[in-house]
């Protein structure tokens, strides 16, 4: 099976490259993560600009209707840079899913703007007492068809223009049926939004809701899982891509880095345990290759959860090794290494972890 890039895959992987190489480094990356919002509106712009806002959307709105090779690529290149912008739960999550579910007039007023990356929606689904990928939703619309509840983690929620709520309509905490998606402007009267950093120092809010209005969108929790399917290659894809950086560091490291003057990884026991890490990163795109040729078969989303299983859990190790390799300095904010070994562990447990993923997987 052939998997060399088309030309307008390459074109994507070079456009993505680019914005890594001449926008990022650690030191405006730290800048960018410390911002308002846990990014830079002027990286966001650019993004925009550059048209990767926008490829994941419908050519209807503007996109390029990515398909599981092109996200993929795209992905892989912008986690190498270990870019912050929230292109996943604001484009792939929110926007794909507002695009899928809105009525023709909400459409009309905010699809331009999310294509254009001039607003941004972040979808409020995760509530505290929900475990383990399993559905639990309390949040409830009245008769009049306001919410009361509240939504314990929304990532890249900061400076949204509004958000994508799950609500219950009817039936208890934990069923399948009788949940509909409602849009929430971020100004909405009876909305508390409360900010917070998670472990990537990404921002993140919980939301309480009070009698809050809002507009049916409707759509249902198959709505949210058919959307996530493109999301989690994206976040493994991503993940691979902060692990193969942070392994070509350290075996940088290696070669140079000398004790009892001999470079350390002539070491035969590091050596084997950087040739796992090599095979655990081959691993993890064998499992991405099944999952991208799986789209359009009714094995894609197996194929995916399968990759989720095995690169979640897989990359945390990697980072741990890495940070060993290179001893206290590894976990500082001085190396790459500590900032990707974040990133990974915050994309092993968001939305749910590899054990939920590899649930999903045996179940199917």
């Amino acid at each position: 099976m052939n998997f060399d890039l088309n030309e307008d895959e390459e074109m994507l992987k070079a456009l993505a490259e680019r914005f890594v190489d001449d926008n990022y480094d650690l030191d405006r990356r730290r800048v960018y993560l410390g911002g308002a919002n846990g990014f830079s509106p002027q990286m966001w712009s650019l993004l925009a600009e550059l048209g990767l806002v926008a490829a994941p959307l419908s050519f209807e709105s503007g996109g390029m209707a990515l398909d599981a090779t092109a996200i993929a690529t795209v992905f892989q290149a912008l986690g190498k840079g270990l870019v912050v912008e929230p292109l996943i739960e604001n484009v792939m999550v929110a926007a794909r899913l507002f695009e899928r579910v809105a009525p023709a007039d909400l459409a009309a007023q905010w699809m331009e703007g999310l294509a254009m990356g001039t607003r941004r929606l972040a979808l409020a689904h995760a509530e505290q007492r929900a475990r383990a990928g399993r559905t639990f939703i309390e949040t409830r619309v009245d008769d009049a068809g306001a919410l009361t509840g509240a939504k314990s983690c929304v990532p890249a929620g900061g400076g949204v223009d509004g958000y994508i709520v799950t609500a219950r309509e009817h039936g208890a905490p934990a069923d399948q049926d009788g949940v509909a998606l409602y849009l929430v402007a971020a100004d909405a009267p009876g909305l508390s939004i409360n900010p917070w950093r998670m472990v990537d120092g990404s921002l993140a809010v919980s939301l309480d809701l009070a009698a809050v209005p809002a507009q049916r969108l409707g759509g249902s929790l198959a709505d949210v899982a058919e959307v996530g399917v493109l999301a989690s290659l994206a976040r493994s894809a991503e993940a691979l891509g902060i692990m193969q950086q942070l392994f070509e560091a350290t075996l940088d490291y290696l070669r140079t880095r000398q004790q009892f003057g001999t470079p350390l990884g002539s070491f035969q026991a590091i050596q084997h345990r950087m040739a796992a890490q090599y095979a655990a990163i081959e691993q993890g795109r064998a499992l991405l290759d099944l999952a991208i040729v799986s789209q359009g078969s009714d094995r894609f989303a197996t194929a995916v959860d399968g990759l989720r299983a095995f690169v979640a859990p897989a990359s945390v190790e990697l980072g741990h090794e890495m940070i060993q390799f290179h001893g206290g300095m590894g976990v500082t904010d001085e190396l790459f290494i500590g900032h990707g070994h974040k990133r990974l562990l915050a994309l092993s447990r968001w939305p749910d972890d590899g054990l939920a993923a590899l649930d999903r997987f045996a179940a199917a």
